[in-house]
């Protein structure tokens, strides 16, 4: 927060005027979107188009990742961590699909790539999940709904199942739709003093300590 006094013989005004719009609801929608398009792939719904490929460098790729730089100016350790490294997972996945990919020898090889490279991300999400307790419901939600996706995708890729990576895309668009209900949320909290959209409250899971503090209508903390 910027602090502005003015000092003039006639009166003296203390303003708070904060340094940087809340990023979160844009860091949400990014993800969501990206998430909805490559989900309604593996769910079978666009015949294999890669319509998400472009918005995986661009959206859900490079506007996360600033919405992640934009936490860090915040002081929100949690918002930075997490829009930082999907934002650099799309990019990278993009990357993966326009560079590596067609050097692949064949499918196998593709599958057994993007079976680790989501095992990793889930590894990533699980701990994340945790810390989302302390957040609040709505965050949590994302986090459970993506560490199922990511578990049906990489048990899928492993064993070349395109049944199982076809359950894995019908819960990647419910991932989405939560992720977009959560950014909807911090948007529409952020114009009225007064919650209007419901984010829950956190998960007390690891007994006491301080809770930190949230932005108004922001989905998530400020530490």
């Amino acid at each position: 927060m910027a602090v502005t006094t003015d000092t003039s013989p006639a009166t003296t005004h203390v303003a708070t005027v904060p340094l940087v719009a809340d990023p979160a609801p844009l860091g949400l929608a990014a993800f969501a979107l990206t998430t909805f398009l490559l989900s309604a792939k593996n769910a079978h719904w666009t015949h294999g188009t890669d319509a998400w490929l472009g918005y995986a460098l661009a959206y859900g790729g490079l506007c996360q990742l600033l919405a992640g730089m934009w936490e860090f100016r915040n002081r929100n350790v949690f918002g930075a961590t997490a829009f930082s490294t999907y934002g650099g997972f799309w990019i990278g996945l993009g990357l993966y699909v326009v560079l590596v990919a067609p050097t692949a020898k064949n499918t196998t090889q593709i599958d057994n790539d993007l079976g680790w490279i989501l095992l990793a991300f889930a590894i990533f999400n699980t701990y994340m999940l945790l810390w989302s307790t302390q957040v609040n419901a709505a965050v949590f939600g994302v986090f459970l709904t993506l560490e199922v996706t990511e578990i049906l995708l990489f048990i899928g890729n492993f064993s070349s199942s395109t049944q199982t990576i076809k359950v894995g895309g019908y819960v990647g668009v419910l991932t989405a739709a939560v992720a977009w209900y959560t950014s909807a949320a911090g948007v529409v909290n952020g114009m009225h003093e007064r919650p209007v959209l419901p984010v829950g409250s956190r998960m007390n899971l690891f007994g006491g300590g301080t809770a930190h503090a949230v932005r108004p209508g922001s989905p998530l903390p400020r530490t």
